[in-house]
């Protein structure tokens, strides 16, 4: 009786082994499936804030040439004139993301605001001197009046080269980049610091290039989105670095005759195809902000008394979409 018990068991055992294993295979395939369906777009509309500066523009690209669509991403971008404006938008919750830099970014989660830093941007902000100033040396800025949006990258930079040539000035704000620019020109103030391509054609309007944030290693600049769109839309923010890496790939591989129209709709001025024609080397992908340059600029952050404590890198970075 017992034997027969046995074989009838066995018997049993081996019907239901296919059946298990099926089942232990659909059981892996509904995870496998769960973690594909988490980096598929959402479908909700991602909408990202930009400036006039060569830091947006393969997100615009990325728009208009249709490679967000591609990627099966709904992509608005809303243009601003000045950082003030930008984080006016973040605050009142009307953007997912945004183009920034490391001190916003702390700034805003010292107010409540969750944010993190995903990329770098591309970027090279200038020092230039006003064309009667006679001014044709970093350290003659000593004492001398530069317009720049305080605390945000700009101010920063200014610092860093203030320390290292060793002299004081005197900040003068003027929050629009056609105020600057205008002031500059007709010597109102002895300098600015201006992000690229305004900086180069003022260069050519007669202003004199003293620095270059990129030649002295200064990186700062990011790409922010909210902590709702990374935890809860994830593949939106994975697929919008698909689309911006095709854009710059496209910007690389294209005659800037062929884009140079489309930029003139985001408040870039007439000239922007002259300064793309001008650049050398090629612009690169999205990447990450090194950790040394994240403490120096949290430190200065908290000097400023713009944030309440020294933020770490993770607690602000997640780099994990461009990867």
């Amino acid at each position: 009786m017992k034997k027969s018990i046995i074989i009838f068991a066995l018997l049993m055992g081996i019907l239901f082994m296919p059946s298990c294993s099926k089942a232990g295979n659909n059981a892996g395939n509904s995870s496998e499936s769960s973690a594909t369906g988490s980096q598929a777009p959402s479908g909700q509309e991602l909408k990202v804030g930009i400036l006039p500066a060569e830091s947006a523009i393969p997100i615009i690209l990325a728009k208009e040439k249709g490679f967000f669509d591609q990627a099966g991403l709904k992509v608005s971008i809303k243009s601003f004139s000045s950082p003030n404006d930008r984080n006016v938008a973040v605050q009142a919750k009307e953007l997912d993301g945004a183009i920034g830099d490391v001190m916003t970014g702390a700034a805003f989660v010292d107010k409540g605001i969750a944010m993190k830093i995903t990329s770098d941007i591309s970027e090279d902000f200038k020092i230039l001197s006003s064309p009667g100033s006679k001014i044709e040396k970093m350290e003659e800025l000593k004492g001398k009046r530069i317009s720049l949006v305080r605390n945000f990258l700009l101010e920063y930079i200014m610092d860093q080269f203030a320390e290292k040539d060793g002299f004081d000035y005197q900040i003068v704000e003027i929050p629009s980049f056609a105020g600057r620019a205008e002031a500059l020109m007709s010597d109102q103030i002895d300098g600015v610091v201006y992000t690229e391509p305004q900086a180069g054609m003022l260069v050519k309007q007669g202003a004199h290039l003293l620095g270059s944030s990129k030649k002295a290693g200064i990186k700062g600049g990011t790409l922010l989105f909210t902590d709702t769109v990374i935890s809860g839309r994830p593949g939106d923010i994975k697929r919008f670095y698909q689309a911006y890496n095709k854009a710059i790939d496209y910007m690389n591989d294209t005659d800037v005759k062929e884009y140079s129209s489309i930029l003139k709709n985001y408040q870039f001025p007439e000239a922007i195809g002259d300064y793309l024609s001008n650049l050398s080397g090629k612009f690169t992908h999205a990447g990450t902000i090194s950790e040394d340059q994240f403490d120096n600029i949290i430190k200065w952050t908290k000097d400023k008394g713009l944030t309440g404590k020294l933020y770490t890198y993770d607690e602000l970075t997640d780099f994990s979409f461009i990867k």
